[in-house]
């Protein structure tokens, strides 16, 4: 199979592979010949349009033609133009969204239980710096404790971030927030809280956004009170190992997953393969009482009707046209584009607009009911498919992610990427190119699906390798030894 019409009423199909001028594409309703080499990934138009006609793509508009596009035609930028505005009235219609997939018994996995009862699939340490004055520290800390590893403690890391000091309100709000999300979360199984001391989020400020907690669990180290802070630090991490030894894994239900849900560097086959693969994934793990959590705001613009839609109850729809049009006046405030276009990345492999992207991009939510929606910062509170706001920036998004919650991240890719995030982070492409090319940045490859692959038997292949990974098989970053975090800056810095 070298092309795809997505959906019945699409007027382009997606070149799965790359397709030469004068190919003739037979759809059975359709037959048209290509004409101009189309790179894989880039849509051919199957009918003539004329200027000012939708572009139609997954059933909906992705654009409008800019100039009339012959049948046959490569369908892109040059001859695409997106159709976002600026903040929109919605209404609530229900009765459009697809059935939720029925029940399944929960599968098992093995992990850590906590004693406030939360689950980990990991065992760590974790060094958090409270301001990013301290990251050598840390990083010395982190580096000095591999030695002293034993029993299922597997690794120390230190979260670097430059953040903690010189912010005001909302910003250091968020700091503050994502700093606390982060030492309460079930992944670690000791946390060192490393301050300086001097800081405007300094540990006493902080102690006020953990809340309760356990002190064998989290240790705090204010650098300028003490004379040696390497040797005090040490200290206290090898307490927190003796501590964390005393887990096990053990037999934990799938519905203590909390699994969020990403895309970066996408390509024209996110939406074809990959996406709805990980859509397929959300539903099986929603089905059994396991959690899901989509982000990426700016990426639902131009789909966000279809999330709408699929909210249990009107209070959520609120929650979600709120979600949205938040973002937008973020963007107006800033005096930015809303419908700014995808990134170079984007463009190459075949997305031409926002509605593209995001209508691709939203498919790895797949098609249960909307549970929850979380502001940034928030962890979350019910089982089900929950959306999170939270820009499109890798790092940023995916950090948010660990920090509402999830144990693990689940990446899309059409373009490869490197990074990692606090918790285990899955990449996942959307091409078998990319899957053989990166072996060491890729863990699952969606791309066996232009070569025949039942979906459905892959969303299955998913499911399993990730409750591996629940049960500690390590993902291609954390054998790499990259855990990232980045926080969402949004404030002056003084």
């Amino acid at each position: 199979m070298d092309h795809i019409r997505i959906n019945e009423k699409d007027n382009v199909c997606v070149a799965l592979k790359d397709i030469k001028k004068d190919t003739v594409i037979d759809l059975g309703d359709i037959r048209v010949t290509v004409v101009q080499d189309i790179p894989r990934g880039h849509k051919i138009a199957l009918r003539d349009l004329k200027t000012g006609d939708n572009v139609i793509k997954y059933g909906f508009p992705i654009g409008h033609a800019i100039q009339d596009i012959p049948a046959g035609s490569h369908v892109h930028i040059h001859n695409l133009k997106t159709n976002l505005g600026e903040v929109l009235d919605y209404s609530y219609h229900p009765e459009n969204a697809a059935s939720e997939p029925e029940s399944r018994k929960p599968s098992e996995f093995m992990g850590f239980v906590r004693k406030d009862g939360s689950v980990g699939v990991r065992n760590d340490i974790w060094i958090i710096p409270t301001v990013g004055c301290v990251n050598p520290i840390a990083a010395k800390l982190a580096e000095a404790a591999g030695r002293k590893l034993k029993g299922s403690v597997e690794d120390v890391f230190s979260f670097a971030h430059p953040y903690g000091c010189s912010q005001m309100g909302d910003d250091q709000e968020a700091t503050r927030t994502i700093l606390a999300d982060l030492i309460r979360h079930p992944n670690a199984g000791g946390v060192l809280v490393l301050g300086l001391g001097c800081e405007n989020s300094n540990i006493g400020v902080l102690k006020s956004y953990i809340g309760d907690y356990d002190e064998n669990r989290v240790k705090f180290l204010q650098c300028q009170d003490v004379e040696d802070e390497i040797e005090e630090g040490g200290k206290l991490i090898e307490e927190l190992i003796e501590y964390a030894c005393e887990f096990k894994r053990e037999k934990c239900s799938a519905e203590k997953l909390i699994i969020g849900l990403k895309c970066g560097g996408s390509d024209g086959l996110s939406g074809i393969t990959a996406n709805p693969t990980v859509g397929l994934f959300s539903d099986i793990l929603c089905s059994m009482g396991g959690t899901t959590v989509l982000t990426e705001v700016p990426e639902m613009f131009g789909a966000e009707t279809m999330l709408m839609d699929r909210c249990a109850t009107p209070a959520l729809f609120d929650k979600t046209v709120c979600l949205i049009n938040n973002f937008k006046e973020y963007f107006i405030k800033n005096d930015q584009t809303i419908y700014e276009n995808p990134s170079p990345g984007n463009k190459a492999g075949g997305i031409s607009t926002l509605e593209d992207k995001s209508l691709g991009c939203t498919q790895k939510s797949g098609r249960s009911k909307v549970r929850g929606v979380l502001d940034y910062g928030e962890r979350v509170k019910d089982k089900g498919l929950n959306l999170l706001s939270a820009p499109g920036n890798d790092l940023v998004a995916a950090t948010a992610l660990a920090a509402s919650g999830a144990q693990i991240v689940l990446f899309t890719t059409g373009r490869g990427t490197p990074f990692a995030s606090p918790v285990p982070t899955v990449k996942i492409s959307t091409n078998s190119p990319l899957y053989e090319k990166k072996e060491k940045w890729i863990d699952f490859n969606c791309g066996v699906l232009t070569d025949g692959k039942n979906m459905k038997e892959l969303s299955e292949e998913l499911f399993t390798f990730v409750t591996d990974v629940a049960s500690g098989k390590k993902v291609k970053s954390e054998i790499a030894g990259f855990h990232d975090l980045a926080i969402f800056k949004r404030g002056v810095t003084l």
